[in-house]
């Protein structure tokens, strides 16, 4: 997994970090929770071809039934389904969890990111303008939502 989010870290807007992580700072990072879902998917050989993961939105009690996503595919294996069987999976997880609502941040300069996830029936809910910048090139954050229950 560490090798597929360093790939985005060093040749795109996907990630927000600028500088690869080590597997440690990439768990840290992730903020992989328990019981909330994270999956991976692996093609011919064991080869991990993406990964997925749900997170608490916020540890408030008012949104409790809000989850963030994060989802990463390795490169060659965009187009091919992975990404959406990925979403699938933590959607099913989300409802088992009571979760109604899913938000994706994605960076304004990830044009693909933001086509999967409307494709995948995200809305567009909320632009956070020019709060980032990467490697000196400000962006803003799109906020994407979908209701799964």
């Amino acid at each position: 997994m560490t090798d597929i989010f360093n790939y985005y870290v060093e040749h795109s807007f996907a990630t927000y970090t600028d500088t690869p992580v080590t597997p440690d700072q990439f768990v840290s990072l992730m903020a992989f929770y328990p019981g909330y879902p994270a999956v991976t998917a692996r093609v011919d050989l064991g080869v991990m071809a993406g990964f997925g993961l749900l997170r608490p939105y916020s540890m408030i009690p008012a949104f409790r039934n809000t989850a963030e996503m994060t989802c990463f595919l390795r490169p060659g294996f965009t187009g091919m389904g992975i990404g959406g069987a990925i979403v699938t999976e933590l959607e099913s997880g989300a409802r088992e969890l009571g979760i109604g609502s899913i938000l994706a941040t994605v960076s304004s300069l990830n044009e693909g990111s933001i086509g999967f996830h409307k494709a995948r029936g995200f809305v567009e809910c909320g632009l956070l303008a020019e709060v980032g910048v990467k490697r000196g090139v400000p962006f803003d954050v799109v906020i994407l939502l979908k209701k799964v229950s």
